[in-house]
């Protein structure tokens, strides 16, 4: 599947092929303290089919593995971009809510799910604005 993706202020953009069947959530606290959200949504995509536009900055976080593991964001608006192992990554791992087709890629698996946020599996009984509640 072809995508497009940008950051928020529009400063990077990139266009790539992608296997939908692979879109992941992650729901290691590495993943929760870099999206300040639960968990985070990606998929791979092979670096001959990603073609960026733009200069992203980057972070190199250090993993227990010893791993040193490349968090490329706009520098101008913050909105992390993807990521990728330092030394001849075989992926990057596009962060999708860059994906401008976000709403077409469901994940199809979750990783890390011990480190998951309790709730998190199940917000149906989250009220929604403008539905009623159940109580």
């Amino acid at each position: 599947m072809d995508i497009q993706g940008a950051c928020h202020c529009g400063r990077i953009t990139y266009e790539a092929r992608i296997d939908p069947a692979r879109v992941v959530l992650c729901h290691c606290t590495d993943c929760q303290t870099f999206s300040s959200a639960p968990y985070r949504a990606s998929v791979p995509v092979r670096p001959e089919n990603f073609q960026l536009s733009g200069e992203p900055k980057s972070y190199v976080k250090t993993a227990a593995s010893g791993n040193a593991i490349v968090q490329a964001f706009c520098g101008g608006c913050g909105t992390p971009l993807y990521s990728h192992r330092r030394n001849d990554p075989p992926y990057l791992n596009l962060r999708l809510g860059a994906v401008k087709q976000r709403a077409e890629l469901p994940p199809r698996l979750q990783g890390f799910c011990e480190s998951a946020m309790p709730w998190a599996f199940d917000i149906t009984q989250v009220p929604r604005p403008g539905s009623s509640s159940k109580t």
